[in-house]
């Protein structure tokens, strides 16, 4: 098992939980514009592409008319080919993602491309200079497939605590009230092509996978703990 929170040598193949909260545990998203942007921003790494054509092809080779860029050197900002997103949730001073990877590389350079430009982003509308995030964002090998699915159990179920100090009582939460996370895609309300949501809804499939999967997140079990919780900690 490798050191807590540790891991770097991301290997290609490998699936990893992936998390960073704000420095001094401040918010990272202040408004619904914050949100928004920062999922804009993962739909910009991660959507699938349209192949060009060859006439946009033959376009794209001019690369300027009349100096100006014909096309938007997307193709070199684009991690399709190296991350898929399986799970996420953003919180008020972290987030939380579940990613495979298809590349030894693929981690390193999705990640530095999102927070920076997220951090740009951040300090030009707050008018704020320095880092955002406490530290480095940090990482865990997920080995087995009892931690993939509990992983994503863990990270749906974030927003609990939020939702419970809307309604005042946790047994009326319902987390697809949420609008930041990907449970939406598990369950079929919404449809992002950048979150891949059928390899755990396949772990589900004998009984139903959508209604069996809602009810694996909505169940209360401290097996959480046991299965991957312990792995990682937030506080360290």
């Amino acid at each position: 098992m490798p050191q807590k929170n540790s891991r770097k040598d991301y290997g290609a193949g490998g699936y990893y939980h992936i998390f960073n909260r704000g420095v001094e545990k401040r918010d990272i998203f202040l408004d619904e514009q914050d949100y928004k942007v920062f999922l804009g921003y993962l739909k910009f790494y991660l959507e699938v592409s349209e192949p060009l054509s060859l006439q946009d092809q033959a376009l794209k080779c001019l690369g300027r008319v009349d100096g100006e860029k014909v096309f938007p050197s997307r193709a070199s900002k684009n991690y399709q080919d190296q991350i898929e997103l399986l799970a996420y949730c953003l919180m008020p001073n972290h987030f939380h993602f579940l990613v495979k990877q298809s590349t030894d590389r693929g981690i390193a350079e999705f990640m530095q491309s999102l927070i920076l430009k997220y951090v740009l982003y951040f300090n030009k509308k707050y008018k704020r200079v320095g880092g955002l995030f406490q530290s480095r964002y940090k990482t865990v090998l997920i080995e087995n497939e009892s931690q993939l699915t509990y992983l994503t159990k863990y990270i749906h179920r974030n927003p609990v605590d939020i939702l419970t100090s809307r309604s005042g009582l946790e047994k009326n939460v319902d987390l697809i009230d949420y609008k930041y996370s990907s449970y939406g895609n598990y369950l079929g309300f919404i449809t992002q092509n950048w979150v891949k949501a059928g390899e755990i809804l396949s772990y589900f499939k004998s009984v139903g996978h959508r209604n069996s999967y809602q009810s694996f997140v909505k169940e209360e079990t401290d097996d959480l703990k046991l299965v991957y919780y312990e792995m990682i900690d937030l506080d360290g």
